[in-house]
């Protein structure tokens, strides 16, 4: 007697991974251009610095390099989406809110600390405060629903 087999059922193409929640719609595509904005002022402003008078003034030199890697990240973030990325720049912006409050008062406490200024000095003051809104907005941001 012939052998009988029975029809292979046809293959279910793998479930598609969920879309990632946008965060870039509408005022969070203000803020990654900000954040953006803020990535070129700092970083360059600190490869400058840290590559022509580093011994001058390192600490303030370095933390604005932190400052511009901070931004960074949190652009990369927002642009890439999702619920582990929303998680990171929340996490990244508190931090930088923190950062912000603890430089800016450092800076006003002890001026001789930093011979010369950072990105966050004086709470942002030369770029026009937005290194202490941009957290607090960013947060705001990303804790809403998407």
């Amino acid at each position: 007697m012939p052998e009988t087999t029975s029809p292979t059922p046809p293959a279910t193409p793998p479930a598609a991974a969920p879309p990632r929640a946008r965060l870039v719609s509408g005022p969070g595509l203000l803020l990654v251009w900000l954040y953006g904005v803020m990535v070129v002022g700092a970083l360059s402003r600190s490869a400058y610095q840290i590559s022509t008078a580093f011994d001058r003034a390192p600490l303030a030199y370095t933390l604005s390099a932190v400052a511009g890697v901070v931004y960074a990240f949190i652009t990369y973030s927002l642009v890439r989406g999702g619920d582990t990325a929303r998680r990171a720049a929340l996490v990244c912006c508190a931090l930088e809110l923190a950062g912000v409050l603890a430089v800016g008062t450092w800076t006003l406490v002890r001026p001789e600390a930093f011979p010369d200024a950072t990105v966050w000095s004086d709470f942002g003051m030369d770029y026009l405060f937005i290194p202490v809104v941009l957290p607090v907005t960013g947060m705001l941001w990303l804790r809403r629903k998407h």
